[in-house]
């Protein structure tokens, strides 16, 4: 994108507050390992969660937060193996998780420090944004597919 982030982000913002609505964090990425040592998402497994924030099932579910970014993840969603929510206990080295989570962890703070003056307070304070996340990225590869949408 060839402007800065918040052009984009700005209007988005707006919407979600003006609508109150739900945005789902969807990776259709790669899971258990880095690339070449995991696999694909399961499609019909990506399916099953599209649909469940869809119909609304996916909001009486239970959560917990991700200790890296402090997103919400499902722990049960129904067509869904629970290991498949939980990214570390899909790789066979659960330290080269870890370390590859902290990685990334830190490129994003890193990253967003240049621009905590052009977003709001409440943003720059948590410095990650509070969306639920429905796969919590397994590769941490920059180059994954992130799918927005509201759920209502």
């Amino acid at each position: 994108m060839p402007r800065r982030p918040e052009v984009y982000g700005n209007p988005l913002r707006k919407k979600i507050s003006e609508s109150n609505a739900r945005c789902w964090l969807v990776n259709s990425g790669w899971t258990g390992g880095a690339f070449g040592n995991g696999e694909r998402m399961p499609i019909q497994e990506t399916r099953a969660l599209l649909t469940a924030a869809l119909d609304g099932s996916l909001n009486s579910g239970t959560f917990r937060k991700d200790e890296n970014f402090d997103f919400e993840v499902p722990v049960s969603v129904s067509g869904v193996t629970d290991r498949l929510l939980d990214p570390r206990s899909t790789w066979v080295d659960e330290k080269a998780y870890d370390i590859a989570a902290a990685k990334l962890r830190d490129m994003f703070v890193d990253n967003f420090a240049q621009y905590e003056d052009q977003v709001e307070f409440e943003c720059a304070r948590s410095g990650y944004p509070k969306i639920r996340l429905i796969w919590a990225r397994a590769d941490f590869r920059l180059s994954g597919r992130a799918v927005f949408f509201p759920d209502g």
